[in-house]
């Protein structure tokens, strides 16, 4: 292969690999130098070759370290020794003996540079992957369902693939292969052969990347996202604050006709998002927090971080929320552990709403789903039991149905010749 080829090959390769040529040229350096050691060379001798790219002349050195009195001398040498190769060699320094093989590589050298390429092209492949989706922590990108082991879903991700845990996944989401959606990457571990990329549709960060592809002000930092919080897959709360006046932030993220709100929930499926104005005063972002819930009173235990609300009865549903989330997803997006203080309201409302988020909570409703489905099944099986023992019972039960009919008959066909004796004997009687 002539020099002309070499390098074409060199820049094909880098080309397929999304790899730098000096990479290449590194890794081919390092496949020489071990060649040359297993054919020509000693295991402990430190080889380094060298590529020129302009004239594709490969040079090939022994690294020997420079000492006073020498121990090792395959490794090592004396000054003097240095100087006849090198003259600014110095004690402690290392100078390059340049070297020439004596023949061609064989068959075990070349399969060892082989070996060598191939490894270093992985690690090189496996590095860039690693920096690139390093970078990109914290950000938004398209992925694919390529396969579902399990619990875990598989998302093709472009030169990699991502990982989407349980724990990361949306309720309202139903996976299947070749499904197409964003996700969120969380963070790039680089254990393993290849680099992992745990991603998300649960995180609450995943909200503020939608909105930023959806709202121009955002990116112009007049409207800013102060603050969200989020049960993935049911509801989302927003607190949205604008630098100027004549910018209404919650109308911008909004949008006409709802075009930007819902373009983001088309992304996160059922899930619902609220939007918030955010406040300086804590008590008028615990109020807004709570909307569309009328407030009363807000006192703050600015020591522990409590804010104690006080609503009117017919308001006291809506602010605790159903299952108690919209007091509960207040109490994130401000920071302040929300109470509500029921003293002075009706008992009965009061017992009513507790029932109710009693009632509605998550935990009860997945008991309720699997109570119901063992009682359906339960049902099934009676269902089926009571029709075998119809179809073995009802005979019986035929006959038994027969029987008095039967005797009916049998009775009225008695009764009649007595009734036609006695029309006889009238008759008769009516002559005489």
């Amino acid at each position: 292969m002539d020099s002309s080829q070499f390098m074409s090959a060199i820049a094909q390769i880098a080309e397929e690999k999304n790899i730098p040529k000096e990479v290449i040229l590194e890794t081919v350096e390092a496949a020489l130098a071990a060649a040359y050691r297993k054919d020509f060379g000693q295991k402990e001798q430190i080889v380094v070759a060298k590529i020129d790219p302009k004239t594709e002349k490969t040079r090939i050195f022994i690294v020997h370290k420079v000492v006073e009195e020498v121990e090792d001398p395959v490794k090592e040498v004396t000054l003097a020794e240095a100087k006849k190769i090198d003259k600014k060699a110095k004690v402690g320094g290392e100078i390059q003996e340049e070297v020439f093989p004596p023949a061609e590589y064989g068959r075990v050298a070349a399969q060892t540079a082989k070996q060598v390429i191939l490894q270093r092209l992985r690690e090189a492949e496996r590095d860039i992957i690693y920096q690139e989706y390093k970078e990109k922590e914290g950000q938004l990108v398209a992925g694919t369902v390529q396969r579902i082991e399990g619990d875990v879903v598989m998302v093709d991700i472009g030169k990699t693939s991502g990982i989407l845990f349980p724990s990361e996944q949306s309720r309202s989401d139903k996976y299947y292969v070749g499904q197409r959606f964003k996700v969120y990457i969380i963070e790039v571990q680089s254990s393993g052969k290849d680099p992992q990329v745990v991603v998300s549709r649960a995180h609450a960060e995943m909200i503020r990347r939608l909105f930023e592809n959806e709202v121009p002000e955002i990116s112009a930092g007049t409207v800013e996202i102060k603050a969200i919080a989020r049960e993935a897959g049911v509801r989302s709360k927003v607190a949205v604050y604008s630098t100027e006046e004549a910018i209404d932030p919650v109308g911008s993220l909004v949008g006409r006709r709802g075009v930007r709100v819902q373009a983001v929930m088309a992304e996160i499926g059922e899930e619902k998002i609220d939007i918030v104005l955010w406040d300086e005063d804590p008590k008028q972002f615990i109020i807004n927090a709570l909307a569309p819930a009328k407030i009363d009173e807000v006192k703050l235990d600015k020591k522990n971080m409590i804010a104690k609300i006080k609503t009117a009865a017919d308001q006291l549903s809506l602010t605790i929320g159903k299952s108690g989330q919209n007091v509960r997803l207040a109490s994130k997006l401000t920071g302040w552990q929300i109470e509500v203080d029921k003293e002075g309201l009706p008992a009965e409302e009061v017992e009513k709403v507790e029932e109710e988020v009693a009632k509605d909570s998550p935990a009860d409703e997945g008991k309720k789903e699997d109570t119901k489905a063992e009682e359906v099944t339960a049902k099934e099986v009676k269902t089926e039991g009571e029709r075998e023992e119809v179809k073995e019972e009802k005979p019986p039960e035929e006959n038994k149905k027969e029987e008095p009919v039967k005797e009916v008959k049998e009775e009225a066909e008695e009764e009649k010749p007595k009734e036609e004796s006695k029309e006889e004997n009238n008759q008769d009687e009516s002559k005489k």
